[in-house]
């Protein structure tokens, strides 16, 4: 555990979602686990957290999942909301995800998921009551079918104070075509830059407060946004963990269209890298600068 970079990995306890939600409180009582710099919401009547989630499924041409994957989403504990953001589809997808019973926003054009993640939060930030904590975001990807309700271990660790971000490990999955490049950069980057070595640093299934969320936009591009997320979060003193979660997707093969997408993906995590770096670099001049002032 690295609680000085406010980062740790947990392990197998956090994906029991009942158990670990009773003991986590105590847990960190007593300085087992870290604790979220977000600051926890007040408690409802008799103590209990009355804390809501919003899932919010990024998705472009998934109406062969997307019902599937918005009815697991609508049986996670403490969700009240699912909401689908059709990034410029050109099937049916937004009809099937309302048909399921999700909230659809629709962009006319595909832009990007970094851009239609910053969407749903908004959207969800409208529909927050006043007076109430404003709700978790649990980010889905569309593909996940009846296996989006196993995200449900990621809400825990948020709600209950002991990270302001959950990352959700997945298992290997069946026909991936990878050979870990684009996972190794990303690791390597983030361990560069922030002192923690994540196992799964693309993971997209994700779950995180608010104040997080607006601390990490705006949010790189592209498939870059999963990395630069976790390093802004981590350089400004958010706690982040890895829970896992069993989850089934769409893998990208090791044909010419997963090799455009791999490549795609490096260069994405490449360019929020170095921009984050660069930042970081300005930041440290500006720093020096204000020392030499006060001297």
């Amino acid at each position: 555990m690295n609680t000085d970079q406010g980062v740790t990995s947990t392990d197998a306890a956090l994906a029991s979602t009942g158990e670990h939600e009773a003991g986590t409180t105590a847990a960190t009582r007593a300085g087992v686990l870290p604790v979220a710099k977000t600051p926890r919401p007040p408690t409802g009547p008799g103590k209990r957290n009355t804390q809501r989630v919003a899932v919010i499924i990024p998705a472009k041409d998934e109406a062969e999942r997307i019902a599937a994957t918005v009815r697991a989403a609508r049986a996670i504990p403490h969700v009240d909301l699912v909401l689908v953001v059709d990034d410029g589809s050109t099937d049916e997808t937004q009809h099937v995800a309302r048909d399921a019973g999700a909230v659809v926003v629709r962009h006319s054009h595909n832009r990007g998921k970094a851009a239609a993640m910053e969407t749903g939060a908004a959207v969800v930030a409208m529909r927050d009551a006043d007076g109430r904590a404003p709700r978790l975001l649990l980010f889905v990807d569309g593909d996940l079918g009846d296996t989006a309700v196993n995200t449900a271990p990621l809400v825990a660790p948020v709600r209950e104070g002991v990270a302001d971000l959950a990352i959700a490990l997945l298992p290997r999955q069946t026909g991936a075509g990878g050979r870990g490049i684009v996972v190794g950069t990303a690791r390597r980057a983030i361990q560069h830059l922030t002192g923690w070595s994540p196992s799964q640093p693309l993971s997209g299934m994700r779950c995180l407060t608010r104040e997080a969320f607006e601390s990490a936009t705006p949010l790189a591009h592209g498939w870059g946004v999963e990395t630069g997320m976790t390093i802004d979060l981590l350089r400004a003193g958010y706690v982040a963990v890895e829970v896992p979660c069993d989850l089934k997707h769409r893998a990208s093969s090791n044909d010419l269209k997963g090799q455009l997408h791999r490549a795609g993906q490096y260069r994405d995590v490449v360019l929020a890298v170095n921009a984050r770096r660069v930042r970081g670099a300005v930041a440290a001049v500006r720093g020096m600068g204000r020392d030499r002032a006060r001297s």
